[in-house]
């Protein structure tokens, strides 16, 4: 039997269904810049951050000489945003600045996501003894404030290692994102298909890592944002109260420095105070931004309204 609706298509001319299929082929990252300009722009600012991370300490050597005939120089050519109490260039202390924050923060970010998540999940769905154990931790962390318990555990602990600085920050900030997935998990374990695995006595850790965890990826994605912003907070605090050794490149560091030697009192070291702050404000925009358009592309209807 001929098929007429087959030979149309055939017969149409190349030209013409090249124009026709043209809109329809527009790249992703074009549709994304066009419809949320401004997740590309924090995703443009975050993949600044991380290449800064990466080749900042490459392109910059280590080695930032004492000046001391130029103590809180002026901006010039040779010192572009000026010097610090030492006569050492704040351009290549704040290039190199960058990747011990950002290494920190995703440690102490993915620790959080895996403790508050991990648990959280179990917690609703095991249920019984083990929930209200885990509420009550919970609720004792969130009691304690976070400023004294950073505070006690940085006196008694040497943070001179990245992990140990993130293992701090994270034992402070999992009981919020333990409460949230553990709402969110008793909500989900109502579906369907996670009654239908239990029925199948499938077992709970492939029920919760085959059914219920990869149902909730985007809102633990977005809480992870979260988590590495409040981890940048959290060290750059540690670092002003001088709570962590004082060594190595790191905006936190150079803040504390600035406010500890009187740069506050030279008008000429404006841009040494100023640097460290603007480079953290614009890192956590960015992620503000990031985490913005992550909720737009998982939630269909926000990008509706």
């Amino acid at each position: 039997m001929a098929q007429p609706a087959a030979v149309k298509l055939d017969n149409v001319p190349a030209p013409a269904a090249q124009a026709q299929a043209a809109p329809q082929q527009r790249s992703l990252l074009r549709t994304f810049i066009v419809r949320n300009p401004v997740g590309a722009i924090g995703f443009g600012l975050l993949l600044f951050f991380v290449l800064l991370a990466i080749f900042g300490p490459i392109i910059v050597s280590a080695d930032n000489p004492t000046d001391v005939k130029a103590i809180y120089a002026p901006p010039s050519s040779a010192h572009p945003l000026g010097t610090d109490y030492m006569g050492k260039d704040v351009l290549e202390q704040v290039i190199r600045g960058g990747r011990s924050i950002m290494v920190v923060g995703v440690l102490a970010a993915a620790l959080t996501t895996f403790i508050g998540v991990a648990l959280g999940a179990l917690s609703a769905i095991i249920g019984g003894r083990f929930d209200i154990v885990m509420l009550v931790l919970a609720d004792i962390v969130l009691t304690i404030p976070a400023v004294i318990l950073l505070s006690v555990l940085a006196a008694y602990v040497s943070l001179s290692s990245p992990i140990l600085l993130a293992l701090i920050i994270a034992a402070t900030a999992w009981p919020t994102l333990l409460r949230a997935v553990r709402a969110q998990v008793l909500s989900l374990k109502e579906r369907e298909y996670v009654e239908a695995a239990r029925m199948l006595d499938l077992g709970t850790p492939r029920i919760l890592f085959r059914e219920v965890i990869p149902n909730m990826m985007s809102y633990v994605l977005i809480n992870f944002i979260f988590a590495m912003t409040a981890a940048i907070y959290a060290q750059i605090f540690l670092y002003f109260l001088g709570l962590v050794p004082l060594t190595g490149d790191n905006w936190g560091l150079i803040i504390q420095q600035a406010y500890s030697k009187g740069a506050i009192f030279f008008q000429d070291s404006l841009l040494y105070i100023l640097a460290p702050i603007f480079m953290i404000s614009l890192l956590q925009l960015s992620l503000v931004m990031v985490s913005r358009s992550l909720e737009d592309i998982f939630n269909p209807r926000l990008r509706e309204g």
